[in-house]
């Protein structure tokens, strides 16, 4: 499958990176520096500025799939900047259509935007940190924008309350729009797991314009 992977040297992008090659999908990464990521196999790297949207068409056309892993944590505004990026994003995957089709959209989520009870979401609990607040608001707007659509093919995968490096177990939960804990009441999923489960979906649909979840 020809996957466009936008944020492909972040924190999550280079786990989806290394998974999708380790399924052997001729992989575009499109980054603020190519010179972050090493040369492999099926891999492209492309410089792109995801707030061009008329450039970022061009570079979505001919994908089967777009994955997003666009986020704004190092930016001053990290709210606004998410929130532009992500409508950029959204506009050019609609507009990248190859015989009237355009490419799928798989977007990396947040947990913020998750219940914890019927009507309070994570980020609006007492306890959610104050540093990852606009982040995490602006990934719960992303999730309101993708909402809106009606034509695009779009899903997004929201991880755990806790996503770190670890080990690839493929052995996890998926939920809907609750956080998953587990009997401790803890919440927490693998970055490799997370790769997986959004590369399951992308090769087996299930999620279509629906954000779902995921956690141990």
């Amino acid at each position: 499958m020809k996957i466009i992977l936008i944020g492909a040297s972040g924190f999550i992008g280079s786990a989806l990176l290394q998974e999708a090659l380790s399924r052997q999908h001729q992989v575009t990464a499109l980054v603020s520096n190519p010179a972050k990521i090493a040369a492999q196999a099926n891999l492209t790297i492309v410089a792109t500025n995801v707030n061009d949207t008329t450039a970022l068409t061009e570079q979505l056309r001919g994908a089967d799939a777009v994955i997003s892993a666009f986020s704004g944590h190092a930016q001053a505004d990290v709210y606004e900047y998410y929130v532009k990026g992500v409508q950029s994003i959204i506009a050019a995957t609609k507009a990248a259509k190859t015989d009237k089709k355009s490419p799928r959209l798989l977007m990396v989520g947040g947990a913020g935007s998750l219940e914890v009870a019927p009507g309070l979401q994570v980020v609006d609990t007492p306890s959610f940190p104050e540093q990852w607040k606009a982040t995490a608001e602006g990934a719960r707007q992303a999730l309101t924008l993708l909402k809106q659509e009606t034509e695009l093919n779009w899903t997004m995968l929201s991880p755990a309350a806790h996503i770190e490096p670890g080990q690839r177990t493929n052995q996890f939960r998926l939920g809907l729009d609750q956080l998953l804990v587990d009997a401790k009441g803890e919440s927490h999923i693998s970055l490799q797991d997370y790769a997986v489960a959004m590369l399951n979906e992308l090769e087996n649909p299930v999620h279509t314009r629906q954000r779902f979840s995921i956690a141990y």
